[in-house]
């Protein structure tokens, strides 16, 4: 475990962006409100904002400095999850899933990907609600393609949680291009280069299953990663890491009700490719610097 949420103890859906003006690492992720008794429904995991920590040596140690602020649209309190966050060297450009206002329940609320930029990572601008494949879309992931322009991968829910992709010259505009990756329900996908491969993990919560590709087109399924207890969910890749949160607490006659079950912290394990295959030790890692201290590393491919 590297980092625990000291305010609701829900860190979850991790991203990882190089903050240039502070020379430090930024954690973004969703602040599940895990401790806090008598929320209706599923109301904890809704009314969320984007948490951050920062490291300034590497990984080691982490430190809670708040919560993004400005991205509202109209009044009212909103869902913020699964960032996504891409620095192209002047602006960083943020694809987050939005809800409106606080669902007791899972079905029947709209969700929509929204994008938003800033010069610093803390004065955001809203930009637009993309016009994707429905309006139940969650847990964007973007990638350079590299032949220029990005690519996006995200969830979609309406197509029985699916992903799909879409294309863009800019970072703003967004084509879809179609269904990328079928069979078993999934979330959260996240795309990089490895070894020699293009990889992608997708969060079947049993584990993050495996896929590789040629040309970020076709998707070959291998098996599952960080499938052992506890389970790793919806994790991002930053070179050969990657960060991934837990329920540690999720045992045999834990209730779903209940805190333990609840709380989650975000961990992060070495991955390396072993005869064309995406391989990870989770106990490779434990609390050591795993990151360049100085300069950004692209959110897909090697150094800026």
């Amino acid at each position: 475990m590297i980092f625990r949420d000291p305010v609701f103890d829900g860190a979850a859906d991790p991203v990882l962006v190089f903050n240039r003006a502070e020379q430090a690492w930024w954690m973004v992720y969703t602040a599940r409100r895990a401790n806090q008794p008598g929320l209706p429904g599923v109301s904890w995991v809704h009314g969320t904002d984007l948490g951050v920590a920062s490291s300034t040596d590497g990984g080691a140690t982490w430190l809670y400095r708040g919560v993004l602020a400005g991205l509202d649209t109209e009044w009212g309190r909103h869902t913020y999850w699964a960032p996504e966050i891409i620095d192209d060297g002047e602006t960083y450009h943020m694809y987050v899933s939005v809800i409106r206002g606080v669902p007791e329940q899972w079905p029947g609320h709209e969700r929509h990907i929204r994008h938003y930029t800033s010069p610093d990572l803390l004065g955001w601008t809203y930009r637009s609600t993309l016009e994707l494949s429905s309006k139940y879309v969650i847990d964007a992931c973007v990638a350079a393609l590299p032949g220029g322009g990005h690519r996006m991968w995200y969830k979609d829910e309406a197509d029985d949680s699916q992903t799909w992709a879409a294309d863009s010259d800019d970072l703003y505009s967004w084509r879809v291009r179609g269904l990328a990756v079928g069979g078993r329900a999934h979330e959260g996908p996240n795309v990089f280069e490895l070894g020699g491969h293009h990889w992608m993990l997708v969060d079947e919560w049993r584990g993050q299953r495996v896929l590789r590709s040629s040309d970020l087109d076709g998707w070959e399924p291998q098996g599952l990663l960080l499938d052992d207890a506890p389970i790793g969910f919806h994790a991002d890749v930053v070179g050969e890491y990657a960060f991934y949160f837990t329920h540690p607490g999720r045992l045999p006659g834990v209730g779903d009700e209940e805190y333990e079950s609840r709380r989650s912290a975000v961990h992060v394990a070495r991955l390396s490719v072993v005869d064309g295959r995406l391989v990870c030790d989770r106990t490779e890692v434990r609390n050591a610097p795993v990151l360049p201290v100085e300069g950004s590393v692209l959110r897909y491919g090697g150094e800026r």
